[in-house]
């Protein structure tokens, strides 16, 4: 039986579907693929060390979650998030993480919880030490981790779709201006430490009512009048080759 994987790569250590998609998706994330990069199949193939067939079912379970856009006869570019989307995403974050962050306080443990001031605490070594893509990139994951200790896994896969589009979102419309990035990334810290003294104390109502007041204040800081950044070479950015 043949395979249009012809590359050495792929004979050898070709990624599989899902670790694509989970390439793409930690690129987003870390806010190096901006809104419009164009994914195209044969540079995607290429990075991959696969063939285009093994690059389309990736691009549509993207689309089918609305971070890439497929468009006939122009192929796939990362979603633009429009400002009614970006109130949508953040109107769905307020209606279940108030209740993913409730169930993790009954369920989470002492160690749960500190894992969590973990990843505050890196969060905010990251913002003081200028790395604001990876400070928001943590900041997301720190709101994964309590989907995923919440032990309702439904609302931990929607959550997941919507954090990805989030980093569109910020990507879209954060503001221009350095300081005031900068201001609404410590703020987010301050939010999530505030989160967590709640948790601390298994107080699951104040916890959230607090997290619903930080996603509201999040949605408040965007600028919609800015554009994001353009992307660099696609291999690069998804840590595939150099």
């Amino acid at each position: 039986m043949t395979s249009d994987d012809s590359s050495p790569a792929a004979a050898t250590t070709a990624l599989t579907e899902a670790q694509m998609y989970e390439r793409i998706v930690s690129a987003i994330l870390d806010h190096k693929l901006p809104p419009g990069t164009k994914l195209v199949e044969d540079k995607l193939a290429s990075a991959f060390g696969v063939s285009r067939t093994r690059i389309r079912p990736v691009l549509v379970r993207l689309a089918n979650e609305q971070v890439v856009t497929l468009t006939p006869n122009r192929g796939a570019t990362i979603a633009e998030p429009t400002q009614e989307e970006a109130r949508e995403v953040f109107g769905a974050r307020r209606l279940i993480e108030p209740t993913l962050v409730e169930l993790f306080v009954a369920r989470a443990s002492d160690a749960d919880v500190q894992r969590l001031r973990a990843s505050a605490e890196a969060e905010e070594t990251a913002r003081t030490s200028g790395d604001m893509r990876r400070a928001i990139r943590l900041a997301g994951d720190f709101h994964l981790a309590i989907a995923e200790r919440s032990g309702n896994q439904t609302l931990g896969r929607i959550l997941r779709e919507l954090i990805s589009r989030t980093s569109l979102i910020l990507m879209t419309y954060s503001s221009a201006h350095a300081d005031e990035r900068e201001e609404a990334t410590a703020c987010g810290c301050r939010e999530h430490r505030a989160l967590i003294d709640a948790i601390r104390l298994r107080d699951a109502p104040e916890a959230a009512r607090r997290m619903h007041e930080h996603l509201t204040r999040l949605e408040s800081q965007l600028a919609f009048d800015s554009r994001p950044e353009t992307a660099g070479d696609l291999a690069r950015l998804l840590g595939v080759v150099g």
